[in-house]
């Protein structure tokens, strides 16, 4: 980030006021307010901070308009079909692609990070055994600091180190035995010779009564979910991350928090939500009939899965997701599924109609995402706590960014306040 020379001017009742501009490395250029309270005595107003930045970031940039996703600057298509997740991984912590044996040696540390405390267990049967996997994902991770002191220090570089590899260690096995618990199955053990998706899917399907092969096609289609849904910038549950984290809380804390807000259906929901439009369709004879629906400008509903909010051209996720899903339904078949023979006859049907090619609705990572791990047979209630899993590791890299910025400070947002002004308390015999 550079200072340009240029400044944006403001007239605040009758008084002129020079705002420095600084231009990003890609990007629109930001002006810089954080002085204008002191000096003008006024806010700003913008509500759900679209048009703020709140903080300045190395890890991840999106252009929505050419449909660009980077990750330090690489290209998410070129990751997602030549990298695999653990390499991403270390690629977001650090800053740069590792070398052969420094991956090496950060897959192994968190293979053998991947067993949870076995107290913990405890802590799981706590919970009701209808609880959603995301209630308990929230719980268990918040439990995280009560389990491991050794790691709540975020002063200690060290401990800082420790705290993330366990996270993203451990993440899977929380949230495949919150999977379990669920549905009532005995807790499957990580495996220290299975690489981080193929643990998972073990883990998640597995039972004790007999021997589970991971098919690679499968375990390639995880891992691919894992990377596509990594980072995503100062989304919402990432900003959550960081507010939580400039109270100076401890890692633990700061990821439940994220959990907890990405549990949200405006935010980690929309593959759910993507797999409940196609259930509401029901059959490919009236998938014409949505299409309709979705073009009438008067009917609520919307194609769920099409379009996204940030990418106005296209979701340069989808393209690689796609290739996933044909390998997956290839592989599984749909026959027997009616809601993936209604997805893909729904994917080729918008794609062919030229409104969806005018809006410029395409299908995006959830669409593609939802279909994939419907055809792996998990419930929607995983979704999202797959999400939690994937975006772990996005989550932990922006924490351990603004803990070491020398700008950081606690968030403390301002307010519009349209409220009573000052009045005196009046006893209750005269109200």
């Amino acid at each position: 980030m550079t200072e340009n020379k240029k400044s944006a001017t403001l007239n605040v009742h009758g008084k002129t006021y020079d705002l420095p501009i600084f231009s990003p490395t890609a990007g629109p250029d930001v002006i810089d307010i954080r002085k204008l309270y002191s000096d003008a005595g006024v806010f700003t107003y913008d509500p759900g901070f679209t048009s703020t930045a709140s903080c300045d970031s190395t890890i991840t940039y999106i252009d929505g308009d050419k449909g660009e996703l980077l990750h330090r600057g690489y290209p998410i298509d070129q990751l997602a079909s030549q990298s695999h997740f653990l390499e991403m991984c270390y690629l977001l912590l650090y800053g740069e692609l590792p070398k052969a044996g420094d991956l090496e040696k950060f897959e192994s540390t968190i293979t053998r990070h991947t067993m949870l405390h076995e107290q913990m267990q405890y802590f799981y049967r706590g919970f009701r055994r209808d609880a959603h996997p995301m209630a308990i994902m929230v719980g268990v991770v918040g439990a995280m600091s009560a389990f491991y002191h050794d790691s709540t220090d975020i002063h200690d570089p060290h401990q800082r180190e420790v705290a993330s590899h366990r996270l993203i260690a451990k993440m899977p096995t929380i949230a495949a035995w919150a999977y379990k618990y669920h549905i009532g199955q005995p807790f499957i053990y990580p495996r220290n010779d299975l690489d981080y998706a193929s643990n998972f899917l073990r883990m998640c399907f597995a039972v004790p009564a007999e021997e589970y092969e991971v098919n690679p096609i499968l375990s390639r289609a995880m891992d691919r979910i894992f990377m596509l849904q990594a980072d995503h910038e100062q989304n919402a549950s990432t900003s959550t991350v960081r507010l939580a984290s400039s109270s100076g809380a401890n890692p633990f804390a700061c990821i439940a928090a994220g959990i907890a807000c990405l549990w949200g259906p405006a935010h980690g929901g929309a593959n759910q939500a993507c797999l409940e439009m196609l259930e509401e369709i029901g059959s490919v004879d009236r998938i014409p009939e949505f299409i309709d629906r979705a073009k009438d400008k008067n009917d609520p509903f919307r194609l769920m899965g099409f379009g996204h909010r940030v990418y106005k051209n296209f979701d340069p996720r989808a393209t690689v997701m796609k290739q996933s899903a044909d390998e997956v339904l290839d592989l599984l078949g749909i026959e027997s599924n009616p809601k993936l023979q209604v997805a893909k006859a729904l994917e080729k049907q918008a794609l062919e109609d030229p409104y969806f090619a005018e809006k410029k609705l395409f299908p995006n990572v959830d669409f593609y995402s939802g279909i994939v791990m419907e055809a792996m047979g998990f419930p929607t209630s995983m979704f999202t706590p797959i999400f939690a899993l994937s975006r772990t590791v996005g989550w932990i890299s922006q924490w351990k960014e603004m803990i070491a910025d020398p700008q950081n400070k606690i968030g403390r947002p301002r307010q519009l306040y349209l409220g009573e002004t000052l009045r005196d308390y009046v006893d209750i015999e005269k109200r």
